[in-house]
């Protein structure tokens, strides 16, 4: 009966033990894929995606006639519709296809970082194209619908 009771005690501690490494091993192999260096970075992939598709050059030329400050606003004005702002709008559509849904959010605020960097623009243009900016994925028709954009004075 003693050799029963020290066998069924040995066995509960090996299980004991068993248990308590599962636990140990769960909490232990969590991994992030960013740091993986064969996956390569999120944010590398949007910036190699941003390059392919010209900084979303169009994005920039329909952001920009739609300022106060553009010859072909007078025409829209009369007519109700900028054919090249429509182009444009088309274009810079495309280009916002051809990237990751993922991405596309921080490929826009590339683009309007870029436009402050830039230089020649007003603190109020800046704060009008972030605005714009927010909406461009809703004006495609495409998720996500609006995105964050700050605009930051230096």
């Amino acid at each position: 009966m003693a050799k029963l009771t020290i066998l069924a005690a040995a066995l509960l501690a090996l299980l004991a033990l068993a248990e308590a490494s599962t636990y140990r091993t769960t909490i232990t192999t969590t991994t992030i894929e960013e740091e993986n260096p064969h996956h390569g970075g999120s944010r590398q992939r949007c910036r190699e995606q941003f390059q392919q598709q010209q900084q979303l050059r169009h994005c920039q030329m329909y952001m920009r006639q739609g300022s106060p400050y553009d010859a072909g606003l007078a025409l829209a004005m009369v007519t109700g519709v900028n054919p090249q702002q429509q182009q444009h709008l088309r274009e810079c559509c495309q280009q916002l296809r051809n990237i990751d849904e993922q991405c596309r959010c921080e490929a826009i605020r590339q683009m309007v970082r870029q436009q402050q960097m830039g230089g020649g623009s007003q603190q109020e243009q800046i704060q009008e194209m972030a605005q714009k900016a927010q909406y461009l994925p809703r004006r495609c028709n495409m998720e996500p619908q609006q995105c964050q954009i700050r605009a930051v004075w230096f």
